[in-house]
């Protein structure tokens, strides 16, 4: 399933993490880019949003916290076609129910599987058509 038209951008700040997360979603061809922190995130969006299918985003981050990078794209109308994923070793409720309450389309734990984390990003974005 080749993603011709887009692609996933991956939000973290551990490097191992996102290596690793990028090999998994390069499995299924999807496109991916990355960014180390989110300043360089929300640079990425500005300049290039209209190829962006979703935002894998981690939570904890140094300068700007992926809950702040989402409150910046939730709160422009520009991004509205950019699914958010929170992507957190942080695995709490209230966590989780933040995440909802600014927008976030998703959240996923960083301790599962390759597997559960292909066939939940496969499931949000054939949501999105």
């Amino acid at each position: 399933m080749s993603q011709s038209k887009g692609f996933i951008l991956i939000v973290d700040d551990e490097k191992d993490i996102t290596l690793l997360t990028q090999r998994f979603l390069e499995l299924e061809d999807y496109n991916i880019v990355s960014a180390n922190n989110g300043r360089e995130a929300l640079q990425i969006i500005e300049e290039r949003y209209s190829e962006i299918l979703l935002v894998l985003l981690d939570i904890m981050m140094p300068q700007i916290s992926g809950f702040d990078v989402l409150k910046k794209i939730k709160a422009n109308e520009k991004y509205n076609n950019i699914l958010t994923v929170l992507f957190s070793v942080k695995n709490f409720q209230m966590d989780i129910q933040k995440a909802k309450e600014l927008g976030a389309d998703g959240y996923l734990p960083k301790t599962i599987s390759g597997k559960i984390l292909l066939d939940y990003i496969k499931k949000m974005l054939e949501s999105k058509k």
